[in-house]
């Protein structure tokens, strides 16, 4: 587990240790909400934007198309191996506009606080968030808190706004993909979801499993740099690599075969998997990429993968063709298909 920071190595910390947890107060834009933001955001977050406390942050507007993306976070537990609500916030964020092509730029952040939430866990996740923001190259620029009753919060929700710039080339979109491209992944999949439920279940193994959150705009544009024809770049998050896939298939108007035995599946996963019943090609990512690249630039695209570590497992595992139309079918290794059906609900809940 993540270790948490006492409040006492904040900056200015004296006010703030008046309140060990998180007061009805800390929500209600007076004295006790400035001290929040003085004393625990803005040293964390620090950016010249953020400081001057205005109702919104002015910044530079590059050259380019701009990318926007909003998300939420609702994770349970707020600390896991390998991150934090924290973490993905940023992280998840950034991945959606990398998806797009974009460089991310700017993100703000809204806290939805639960009232008794310990001031050193906001600030577990608050330091976790300006870590994850530095690696990313991104800077929150703004932000809110707000308070909730005790027991309607879960303790941290966290919605985040991301925008980022997109150059004049890149043109990215499920519809696409074209019969003949290469599906390729960047890595292990299964390992977030089965991360977070291990330990929900208290269920312990031989090697620990940890979340495979971070950003993946390295990676991305790595691919459009080495592959200029990418047709579609997606982060496999909720609903696995199954639901993009097949997601990308519906709207393209084609099928999509994966090659089962070509999947790049942790042990300490797939045995978790089949402990829990779960199906890897279903479980979440938080760190995985999808590409789907012309067949000339499959080999290209492969390498400039495998070249960063965070891509270092990655493989081509199908193919899209003309056949079956909007479903996604995998071939087993004795040479049988069988379609991949989509689950009706959510496999793993309050999974990001």
């Amino acid at each position: 587990m993540t270790d948490i920071p006492d409040p006492s190595a904040w900056s200015c910390p004296l006010p703030l240790r008046d309140h060990p947890a998180v007061v009805m107060g800390h929500g209600g834009g007076g004295t006790l909400s400035a001290e929040l933001v003085e004393h625990l955001f803005l040293p964390a977050f620090d950016d010249p934007a953020l400081r001057l406390l205005h109702d919104a942050a002015v910044v530079e507007a590059p050259a380019g198309r701009l990318a926007l993306t909003t998300d939420s976070f609702v994770v349970r537990p707020l600390f896991f191996p390998g991150g934090s609500i924290g973490d993905l916030a940023i992280n998840g964020t950034v991945n959606d506009l990398a998806m797009v092509g974009a460089i991310p730029l700017y993100l703000t952040a809204g806290f939805v606080l639960e009232e008794g939430l310990p001031l050193a866990t906001l600030g577990g996740i608050v330091q976790r968030m300006r870590a994850a923001a530095r690696a990313a190259g991104v800077r929150i620029v703004a932000g809110d808190t707000k308070v909730v009753d005790r027991g309607h919060g879960d303790g941290c929700y966290i919605n985040t706004a991301g925008v980022g710039v997109v150059a004049p080339h890149v043109d990215l979109s499920p519809r696409h993909a074209r019969p003949g491209d290469r599906v390729l992944v960047s890595g292990t999949i299964g390992d977030h979801g089965t991360a977070i439920l291990s330990v929900r279940e208290g269920l312990e193994f031989e090697s620990v499993i940890t979340s495979d959150c971070a950003p993946l705009t390295g990676l991305a544009q790595a691919v459009l740099a080495a592959a200029p024809g990418t047709r579609v770049l997606r982060d496999a998050t909720r609903g696995g690599v199954a639901a993009v896939l097949t997601e990308i298939a519906q709207a393209a108007g084609v099928g999509v075969v994966l090659e089962e035995g070509a999947l790049p599946v942790r042990p300490e996963v797939r045995g978790a998997c089949e402990l829990l019943g779960l199906d890897p090609l279903f479980v979440a990512n938080e760190g995985k990429m999808v590409a789907i690249v012309p067949a000339a630039e499959a080999d290209a695209a492969l390498a400039a993968v495998r070249a960063d570590p965070l891509g270092r497992d990655a493989a081509v595992i199908g193919t899209v063709t003309a056949d079956h139309p909007g479903f996604l079918v995998a071939r087993t290794g004795i040479g049988a298909t069988r379609v991949v059906p989509l689950p009706l609900g959510e496999q793993l809940p309050r999974i990001c």
